[in-house]
């Protein structure tokens, strides 16, 4: 992203470049084991309790990280009676665990008389042993319970077969207020109508990204056709920034594999799952693959809107607020029973941002502090390709730029402050 390299430094970034590149992972005999789920950095450890008893403290703006065997844990939230509050859990089983539809995380937050403050929120795992999400919510709303500040607690429950694995899995925990709107200006219906047709997508050349691990290092797409791969049990993380008003159209290609046997295929063997900001599901769709070709386009999503919260759909009430929406693209182990596992398989991603961005509601308080929202940061990340963490470094890099050009020292000087500023960037990232 614009950063300028010298000597050995130059090299490393080269051999990087050319193991992020797709195909590069297939350029070696035995296979890596397939990239595990990457975590928030300065994520805090807690430990969840069986009850509500000494259960530890989650607060708005947080990551947290733990790991739970099948059962409940218990979380304490403090909350306000001016905000709606999501408690995100992605639950990431081993890549070795036997996995089946019993598995999965439900997610519910509750008061003190152990009552829910809105359904619960589930996610399966299915056949596949790829992190899952699942986001319960206190949802500001008139007459509903649960609309008073004070105590609340987060349950999180691992489901799982009597003889599911019982080995704790990592958990990761994410805490987002989002502020309340001005007095009177909150709509409490869901609209009845909305563009629906199927998108006309690109067709351009691609362009290639590789995708992240999972929400923390997805990588950021706009409009346009983007080239990655997948290996089999592998899944591939990208997220899009969605204005108010503004729509998804999304499809996903899956070339041929080398096989290794004459006939094979796997009924789930492309599988999309989009979330939203708060790291919902908001739908998924699967197709077939037979080692040759698969690939299907998903329906558009509904427009942003405040007021989608209010449908008794999943994939149109998920699609309540603007901000980055992260696409997850899963190829089934099963894939490796009959291509070649060291050899990764072209993935094509085409996706389209329908609309114009539209008027933001009247919320009391700024949305982007509490991470949600778009700014011209976060179109500057989608048309460059960058991670939340490249982002940032970007961001930081810009703004030392701008100090310096101020100030009008020479270019010796702002060498040497650049250079100073990306040593302290990697003493930092190395701690």
């Amino acid at each position: 992203m614009g950063r300028v390299r010298t000597g050995v430094g130059a090299a490393v970034a080269a051999l990087g470049l050319v193991a992020a590149l797709p195909g590069a992972a297939g350029a070696v005999g035995n296979p890596q084991p397939v990239p595990a789920y990457r975590g928030a950095d300065g994520a805090q450890a807690v430990e969840g309790k069986p009850s509500t008893a000494g259960s530890p403290e989650l607060k708005a703006g947080s990551v947290y990280k733990d790991s739970i065997a099948p059962g409940e844990r218990y979380y304490r939230l403090n909350l306000d009676d001016r905000s709606t509050v999501y408690v995100s859990a992605v639950l990431q089983p081993p890549g070795s665990a036997e996995v089946g539809y019993g598995d999965g995380v439900e997610v519910d937050v509750v008061n003190i008389e152990n009552r829910s403050c809105g359904s619960p929120a589930t996610a399966s795992i299915g056949y596949e042993p790829v992190p899952v999400s699942a986001a319960g919510a206190r949802m500001l709303q008139e007459d509903a319970a649960c609309q008073g500040g004070g105590t609340y607690y987060v349950k999180v429950t691992r489901e799982a077969p009597k003889d599911g694995d019982p080995a704790a899995w990592p958990l990761e925990l994410r805490v987002q207020r989002e502020p309340g709107l001005s007095g009177g200006s909150a709509p409490t219906t869901a609209p009845s109508v909305w563009p629906s047709a199927s998108p006309t997508l690109p067709g351009s050349d691609p362009a290639p990204r590789s995708g992240g691990t999972g929400f923390n290092d997805a990588r950021a797409l706009g409009s346009g056709v983007w080239s990655d791969d997948l290996r089999p049990g592998q899944t591939r993380y990208y997220r899009v920034p969605l204005d108010w008003g503004q729509q998804l159209g999304l499809s996903a290609e899956l070339s041929a594999g080398k096989p290794t046997k004459e006939y094979g295929s796997a009924a789930s063997g492309l599988t999309v799952s989009l979330y939203s900001p708060y790291r919902a599901l908001v739908s998924s769709e699967d197709a077939t693959y037979d080692g040759k070709q698969a690939g299907f386009t998903l329906p558009r999503t509904p427009p942003v809107a405040y007021e989608n919260r209010f449908s008794a759909d999943r994939k149109v009430q998920s699609v309540r607020v603007a901000g980055w929406y992260y696409i997850a693209v899963t190829m089934a182990q099963k894939v490796g029973e009959f291509i070649e596992d060291a050899v990764p398989v072209p993935l094509t991603l085409r996706m389209e941002v329908i609309g114009g961005a539209g008027k933001a509601p009247a919320y009391t308080e700024d949305l982007a502090a509490a991470g949600f929202g778009v700014g011209a940061e976060d179109r500057t990340a989608a048309k460059e390709g960058s991670t939340a963490v490249e982002a940032a470094d970007a961001a930081a890099n810009r703004s030392v730029m701008q100090v310096v050009a101020g100030a009008g020292f020479g270019t010796g000087t702002l060498l040497l402050l650049v250079l100073g500023g990306w040593v302290l960037l990697g003493r930092r990232r190395a701690l």
